[in-house]
């Protein structure tokens, strides 16, 4: 391999003892699409150690596969300690030995490939963390790499329940039953289950569930339909052999809305009776914790969420109808920590991006934690406090609690990769990220911030990615609700980055007629304007309408943000800082020229 070698998507690093194992498992990957090296591969000419930390530091993950051997081998170590300082640290063990310190602090894989087996929770696992670092998202879900997985034993897809109720409106609660059906069935160790993104990926499309479950791997696929009239509720639910097509189970429930978390237990618990699984007592108790006993609080929590997740980011009655809808949850029941820190959250960004919100959430997030300390999106309102104060110690300790305790919330995702960007880890924040949007890949906000990221490390192909899931997402975003203008702002971007200048211009004035006052989105069209289409005045005019009102943390990210570094000997431009400096009271901060910093904007 003369000159510079191609990029692997993945480098095994692994004991000579192990080696069987390796190979078993590099060509499983291989297999799966993924261009694989490991050290068989180094060509006679070259030194041993120029070869691997050439390919080490090239390739997109570094998979460290743990054995006993591999515990006390220096190379194994060294090679690991590269990878972590490198973000691209995914570890497995072969043999049941855990990871050594330091690395026994990161999520291991337990895979049984003694005999060459690639297959079950430990190679889900293992492979799910390899399509976020090498493909982003979109690997985990692409045709090309799922179209025809190995079948898993006890294995299912939740698809969306369908929303019968004749109301567009109530889609919010057809789509919570279905998270929480698949959150409790995730609970049951015996059970392989599909993320919840992966199964929304077919919300709406008429489906033929053999096709689902030989696209997915599935032994299995539930899917239901949910009709909520009153205080009554019907929930139809059928689970299907993958392979035959053929009811295993099916029932109907004609309830008091009263009874909702009482047809949830019997649906998980009657799909483990019909899977002939065993239920452990701890599982059984996780899957009755639903952390409120009043189903009018919980249908509150549900329609707030709904609109946390797809409402107009950077429009402040998005987060002010999340507070009023949580407050009247936790009046119902004050025991429902959820609801406590979902409030936490809108009011963070209410008293960061709007200077509402009273304390910012904090007390809000100190109840949710006095009730549940394991809610993990709590720590994410005082890690942003911390943040904001500096304290950068303090809010990586409090990210680091949240995502010991919830690996897999959007929420604490999303606030990690905010949290890197602003301490110049791009790299972590990218793999954030990409972690939110395989979680929510809805969340055209996240993609913009991948851009972003992309942008600063040279990754064209991820800009191209990033950019045309932005189009895609915020397109389903306006056709849903026209007076997005969040969307329409987000979309917009992506058009600029892929070229299309002239419906990107159509789109921005599209947003500011429907949403003048998003300053979020006023913000990054002037980022678009002064980066991507070289229009430095059109920019110019929006920071004007913009910095009127700006809260202090849109003055701090202007003053380092390098898509204005072009604009700083602009008169226009200093007066404006200047302005809105005196206004907050601010001192002026020397503007950083890091491609990081372009990672400030706030898209998030």
């Amino acid at each position: 391999m003369e000159g510079r070698s191609r990029m692997s998507d993945v480098f095994v690093s692994y004991a000579r003892a192990t080696e069987p194992q390796a190979k078993a498992i590099a060509d499983a990957l291989r297999a799966q699409g993924y261009s694989v090296w490991r050290d068989d591969e180094i060509p006679a000419h070259k030194p041993y150690a120029e070869v691997i930390e050439e390919r080490l530091r090239s390739s997109k993950a570094v998979l460290v596969i743990w054995s006993a051997d591999a515990a006390k081998s220096q190379w194994v170590r060294a090679e690991a300690d590269a990878a972590r300082e490198l973000g691209t640290l995914v570890q497995v063990s072969v043999d049941g030995t855990m990871p050594p310190l330091p690395f026994n602090q990161i999520q291991c894989a337990v895979l049984n490939a003694t005999n060459g087996e690639v297959s079950g929770p430990g190679w889900l696992k293992l492979t799910g963390s390899l399509a976020v670092l090498v493909g982003g998202a979109a690997a985990a879900v692409d045709p090309a790499r799922t179209a025809i997985r190995p079948r898993r034993e006890k294995s299912v897809c939740v698809l969306p329940f369908a929303n019968m109720s004749g109301d567009a409106e109530q889609e919010y609660f057809s789509d919570g039953i279905s998270e929480d059906i698949t959150t409790d069935l995730s609970k049951v160790s015996s059970l392989d289950v599909i993320a919840r993104n992966t199964a929304f990926t077919f919300k709406g499309q008429s489906v033929d569930v053999r096709d689902v479950a030989r696209t997915l791997g599935v032994s299995h696929v539930l899917e239901g339909s949910v009709r909520k009239a009153g205080p009554r509720v019907r929930i139809s639910a059928q689970l299907i052999d993958g392979a035959s097509g053929s009811h295993v189970w099916a029932e109907r429930y004609d309830r008091d809305l009263t009874d909702i978390f009482a047809i949830q237990d019997e649906i998980s618990k009657a799909i483990v009776g019909a899977l002939k699984l065993k239920l452990l007592p701890k599982e059984k108790k996780a899957i009755e914790q639903r952390g409120t006993t009043s189903a009018d609080a919980y249908n509150l929590f549900l329609m707030a969420r709904q609109y946390w997740v797809t409402g107009n980011h950077g429009d402040v009655r998005r987060e002010e109808r999340v507070v009023r809808i949580c407050q009247r949850s936790v009046e119902l029941d004050p025991n429902y920590a959820k609801a406590w820190a979902l409030m936490a959250l809108a009011q963070a960004n209410l008293h960061f991006g709007f200077a509402k919100g009273g304390d910012g959430g904090l007390n809000a997030a100190e109840k949710a934690l006095a009730i549940d300390p394991s809610i993990a999106e709590a720590h994410c309102v005082a890690a942003r406090h911390s943040l904001e104060q500096n304290k950068l110690d303090e809010a990586n300790r409090q990210i680091a609690v949240a995502l010991r305790l919830d690996p897999e919330s959007w929420e604490v995702n999303k606030e990690a990769a905010r949290l890197c960007m602003a301490q110049r880890d791009i790299k972590g924040a990218r793999l954030r990220y990409e972690k939110a949007v395989s979680l929510m890949e809805t969340d055209y906000h996240a993609w913009a911030m991948l851009l972003t990221c992309y942008e600063a490390v040279g990754d064209h192909e991820g800009v191209s990615k990033a950019a045309e899931m932005m189009v895609k997402q915020a397109e389903e975003a306006v056709a849903q609700d026209p007076s997005n203008g969040s969307a329409m702002g987000i979309g917009a971007g992506g058009l600029a980055a892929l070229g299309q200048e002239e419906r990107a211009r159509e789109w921005m004035q599209r947003a500011l007629l429907i949403d003048p006052d998003n300053l979020n989105m006023r913000y990054n069209f002037a980022c678009i304007l002064t980066v991507q289409l070289k229009d430095p005045e059109a920019a110019l005019d929006l920071l004007e309408g913009n910095f009127d009102s700006a809260s202090p943390m849109i003055v701090k990210l202007a003053e380092a943000d390098p898509d204005f570094d072009s604009l700083r000997d602009n008169p226009r431009f200093e007066k404006l800082m200047a302005d809105a400096r005196k206004r907050h009271g601010m001192e002026p901060v020397e503007p950083s020229v890091s491609p990081a910093a372009s990672a400030a904007r706030p898209r998030s």
